[in-house]
């Protein structure tokens, strides 16, 4: 199994994650044409896509996958939540509303639904296995959960938010209410947050560590790696999912 992103950030967010029979974007926060033009970077066609998983209605997750399902004939997987939120009635052609405590297949690939608290309807994050190695795409929440916590361990791949460094929101362009909410219950996951995750995570059997979600205002790299670089050891290879580029394919082991 292997995954990239297409990009990763406020203005918008995609992973593909491909198996032996499947390949599944989580999130299509591009529009048509971009999203397009994202998936021909990574040698992949909309024709290659089997599904599309949900993680929440907002706009940098969603904008283009009602074009994209429509245009290319692909089901869509999201809660109940996120069903309603976008106004789309049950049982519409290729949208299937999924039981965010319940594991549903695609393919070869076990897709675990994690719900997460963030200023969604019913927010969730994904969980992709193919039996052998397991994928953890962890992003947009304002603090972690125990569940989270056990979900997330035993990870061999993990792509998590680091969205924002506290002193850099504090004293940033944003006003005080945006602060608020990035930086709230509901929001997402600072550098400080993430490193914490990292240490509560049993990471016996990580190996791939991708930060995404990062705040063009409110973080920098070099403050990221000062967070997480410590925790990483020898065994676990940190980079990073920016906004134009996203990643390359990275095979998990």
């Amino acid at each position: 199994m292997r995954f990239a992103s297409l990009g990763s950030g406020s203005k918008g967010n995609s992973t593909v994650v491909e198996s032996d029979t499947a390949c599944v974007m989580v999130d299509c926060g591009f529009g048509l044409r971009n999203a397009c033009t994202r998936l021909e970077r990574i040698g992949k066609s909309p024709e290659d896509l089997t599904a599309i998983i949900v993680t929440h209605e907002h706009s940098d997750h969603w904008k283009g996958i009602g074009a994209l399902s429509a245009k290319y004939n692909i089901p869509v997987y999201l809660s109940a939540g996120s069903l309603k939120a976008k106004q789309i009635q049950s049982g519409e052609a290729l949208f299937n509303c999924i039981d965010s405590h319940r594991d549903f297949y695609v393919g070869d690939i076990c897709i675990k639904p994690v719900p997460v608290p963030h200023d969604a309807r019913e927010p969730i994050q994904y969980i992709l296995s193919n039996g052998k190695v397991q994928l953890g795409i962890l992003t947009d929440l304002g603090h972690y959960t125990p569940h989270v916590v056990s979900s997330y361990s035993k990870c061999d791949a993990l792509l998590l938010e680091c969205n924002y460094d506290d002193g850099m929101l504090l004293d940033g362009p944003y006003p005080r209410f945006l602060k608020d909410r990035v930086s709230g219950m509901f929001g997402h996951l600072s550098n400080r947050q993430a490193a914490d995750l990292l240490l509560a995570l049993d990471l016996s059997r990580l190996k791939t560590l991708v930060i995404g979600h990062i705040s063009a205002k409110n973080n920098d790299v070099s403050l990221i790696k000062a967070a997480i670089e410590p925790l990483c050891g020898e065994d676990i290879v940190l980079s990073f999912a920016d906004q134009e580029f996203g990643s390359p394919w990275m095979e998990i082991k």
